[in-house]
């Protein structure tokens, strides 16, 4: 046979052999892509192998923030070597967790039910979750410090096999966290625009914790639940309009038009104040401007911080800022505030956006006579 021919076999014959599809050692890109309804920021592929996972970066549209290879314990180690070369090798189900927030706290151990892979926590005086509080205080999940300034020899203490924790733009890497070669999990989910696509991302969670099929179940009744929220709100006569939260200092920090609260507050048939904004975070805005736009809102929903003896009313609401007197919301007493120090607002509504909707749809629109609400309680 003629060499080149013989040569042309040769190479065709190695090509085949790296096909994600096939059972060699060598790594290739073929797979099935995993149905994502709603997450914009998230691509899921499932080889034979292990499980890519792409994560967008939602400040720089068109770059990758990270590329994750979640692979089994017994991969072969030559493979595990060439996924090391492309992203980050994640041996999954992860054993031994940190989260550095409460959010993914209480999704891995409550929601998820693996508490006992959850073996750190960050700033856990900030968690209210029952159970995640009670496993704190048993010792059984260590508490790390600040997620600002983490423990680093407490962290080493409980050799985990990776953390998970939220990325921001800009912030420069993650200091001496990035430097110990432990998995870092970028959650970057809150930076999705709507809130049933950033409760999608129990769906990787759920892979990274081996309980691919119990996140599927429950995010499928997520969706559930909020798409007939959102289809019995379009239907209500009303259609108030929304002022959110209250100032901080000297600015006052308003979710974006396109942000997940901002989406939401549309799905709930309600005309939220800054709706045309483009922001899918936060945006800080001096008083004057808020009052421009929010002056004849005939709701105002705010979060804050009770002190446990005092309590909260409209006085207090009143006294913390001479010119609140002006909203009409508050001349009216159409005031809803969320105590995030007693409630299980953080720990819940990221991942149950439906007990969230519910809220902004039963205050919105009494005559769907929903019961009361959850989170967002009248200001007495």
């Amino acid at each position: 046979m003629n060499s080149k021919v013989i040569y042309f076999y040769i190479i065709a014959a190695v090509s085949l052999c790296f096909s994600c599809g096939g059972r060699s050692t060598s790594v290739g890109e073929q797979g099935d892509t995993l149905f994502l309804q709603h997450a914009e920021l998230l691509r899921m592929v499932r080889c034979d192998d292990y499980v890519k996972v792409e994560v967008d970066n939602p400040w720089h549209p068109g770059k990758k923030l990270h590329t994750y290879y979640l692979v089994p314990a017994s991969i072969a180690d030559d493979i595990r070597q060439q996924l090391a070369t492309q992203g980050t090798v994640v041996t999954v189900p992860l054993q031994r967790t940190v989260a550095f927030s409460t959010v993914h706290g209480n999704l891995v151990a409550d929601m998820l039910g693996c508490e006992s892979q959850l073996v750190g926590m960050a700033d856990v005086e900030f968690v209210h979750a029952p159970r995640l509080k009670q496993l704190c205080q048993q010792g059984r999940v260590q508490h790390v410090g600040s997620s600002l300034s983490p423990n680093i020899e407490q962290l080493l203490t409980l050799h985990p096999d990776a953390i998970l924790l939220s990325p921001f733009d800009n912030n420069g890497g993650y200091g001496k966290v990035g430097e110990l070669g432990i998995p870092l999990i970028e959650c970057a989910d809150y930076m999705e625009e709507t809130p049933i696509a950033r409760a999608e991302w129990m769906k990787f969670y759920g892979l990274l914790f081996g309980e691919e099929q119990r996140a599927d179940s429950l995010f499928h009744v997520v969706d559930s639940c909020y798409q007939k929220l959102v289809s019995l709100a379009a239907e209500a006569a009303s259609c108030p309009t929304v002022l959110m939260d209250k100032m901080t200092g000297s600015v006052w920090y308003v979710p974006g038009g396109r942000s997940t609260m901002g989406t939401m507050l549309s799905d709930a048939h309600i005309r939220y104040v800054f709706a045309d904004d483009t922001h899918s975070g936060s945006v800080a805005l001096p008083f004057e401007r808020v009052l421009a736009q929010a002056a004849d809102a005939s709701l105002w929903f705010l979060r804050y911080a009770s002190h446990p003896e005092q309590g909260y009313a409209l006085q207090t609401l009143r006294s913390e800022h001479p010119g609140y007197s002006q909203f009409a919301a508050l001349r009216q007493g159409c005031c809803y505030g969320c105590d995030t120090r007693t409630s299980l607002f953080f720990d819940e509504t990221p991942f149950r956006p439906d007990w969230l909707l519910r809220d902004f749809v039963t205050i919105a629109h009494p005559e769907l006579q929903l019961g009361a609400p959850k989170y967002f309680l009248p200001i007495p």
